[in-house]
């Protein structure tokens, strides 16, 4: 049943959501589909207006996965708001809210996997390894509930964008993939959910990190060694006051593989452009029990 009271239709049952996403197909509409875990921002409503531009229909989906949460993460404590994210949505668009509860995505007896190989192996594979298994299972799920024409993932969460598109691929589904640009604060800071656990004092702190980030693409693309300039950056970030740094690495933007270890040739501009034209710095810090990821192209 939908929820009538809500800002826009929110559906909680596959059932309910495909009867709706036919009905849309057979009038010849074109369907888009944002996955969130809610408590949104303008970073997702950002991704909502970017998918109305391109399809007829916006799906958004809120479901806090807990698949991709290991027992000691914030699952429990993850911001939930669903009658401020339903008006959100609305303002930005969306046409329909897919909330189902746990049971409803993860039924009893459920015991299948999704996993997705390579480009999972290191940065958050290795520091969150149970994550992308879980985020690769629901979005597949989500792609087989919603069967939209494209999707839209948002570029701060850079390493799960690859990965989806690396399943699309392998996986055949005849989904379109693009990615929303990066939301920042004003002194910068990536919008996200987690933002609302920082303190006063290390919201400022915080602001250090693109910052950092960009003060490293700047040395590498000035000629720095690769390894060299992600070691300052940890210092860096240590300095202005993360707790721990998970990782900083320069990555190749397509296959996030290591970038060589040498520096830019400073006198063959040109070339070094060729070399590093689409690399990207990514980097994940802990400041009190709040986790923060950022990544910048250099």
């Amino acid at each position: 049943m939908s929820d009538t009271s809500a800002p826009l239709p929110i559906v909680r049952s596959v059932g309910t959501l495909r009867e709706q996403v036919r009905s849309w197909r057979r009038e010849g509409q074109r369907l888009a589909l944002v996955p969130t875990m809610g408590a949104l921002h303008e970073g997702h409503l950002s991704l909502v207006r970017q998918a109305k531009a391109v399809a007829d229909r916006v799906v958004a989906s809120v479901f806090v996965n807990p698949t991709q949460f290991a027992p000691t993460e914030d699952l429990d404590r993850y911001p939930r708001q669903e009658a401020r994210d339903a008006e959100l949505l609305a303002g930005a668009g969306c046409d329909l809210l897919f909330a189902p509860p746990p049971t409803e995505v993860y039924p009893t007896g459920f015991s299948t996997s999704v996993t997705v190989s390579g480009v999972t192996d290191d940065l958050e594979g290795a520091a969150r390894p149970q994550m992308f298994g879980g985020v690769a299972l629901v979005v597949a799920k989500l792609f087989n509930m919603v069967q939209p024409h494209v999707a839209i993932f948002g570029e701060k969460d850079y390493q799960q964008l690859l990965v989806i598109r690396r399943m699309t691929q392998d996986l055949d589904f005849p989904i379109e993939i693009l990615a929303g640009a990066t939301v920042r604060e004003a002194d910068g800071l990536a919008m996200s959910s987690r933002n609302a656990y920082l303190s006063p004092t290390e919201r400022a702190v915080a602001a250090r990190l693109n910052l950092i980030l960009r003060e490293a693409g700047e040395r590498v693309r000035g000629g720095q060694a690769v390894a060299e300039a992600e070691a300052e950056a940890r210092d860096a970030l240590i300095a202005a006051g993360f707790q721990k740094v998970d990782y900083v690495a320069f990555r190749d933007g397509e296959t996030l593989a290591p970038t060589a270890g040498t520096p830019l040739e400073t006198t063959k501009p040109d070339a070094a452009r060729e070399l590093h034209k689409n690399v990207r710095v990514l980097a994940a810090a802990w400041l009190g029990s709040t986790r923060l990821i950022d990544n910048l192209p250099v």
